[in-house]
């Protein structure tokens, strides 16, 4: 018993075999004349859609080239139009916040949080003298 096929390629040449033998043997099967011919029409078919479909896998390769070389080429251009905003609004404008940049609002001190209120330190327990003569 053959090993079934799994790729499309794979069943695309089991059929062209099939093709091929069905019609080397046509003499032979006057009775399915009218099937044969239906299926070598699908398979031709078959053959031709594989073909289209390679070609559409090169063309999305290449397209995929494409897009990310303009990705690319775009997402410097958007760093480079970016500093200009800043340059042309200046780094402290609200404006920007319309770009999607955020405007500089200065930072905050160290010194200026408010201090969390400090424990009171437990009253010292007294010890009893040691005596150095002991």
């Amino acid at each position: 018993m053959p090993r079934q096929e799994t790729t499309n390629a794979g069943k695309l040449g089991s059929l062209v075999r099939l093709s091929a033998s069905l019609n080397a043997n046509a003499p032979d099967l006057p009775h399915l004349e009218g099937i044969r011919a239906r299926f070598d029409k699908l398979v031709g078919e078959a053959q031709e859609t594989a073909k289209q479909q390679t070609a559409f896998t090169a063309s999305k390769q290449e397209a995929s080239k494409r897009l990310n070389t303009q990705l690319s080429e775009a997402l410097r251009l958007a760093s480079g139009l970016r500093k200009l905003l800043e340059e042309t609004y200046g780094v402290r404008s609200e404006k920007l916040a319309e770009y999607g940049l955020q405007p500089f609002r200065g930072r905050k001190l160290k010194g200026t949080a408010p201090e969390a209120p400090q424990k009171p330190e437990p009253p010292a327990v007294p010890t009893a003298p040691v005596d150095p003569n002991a």
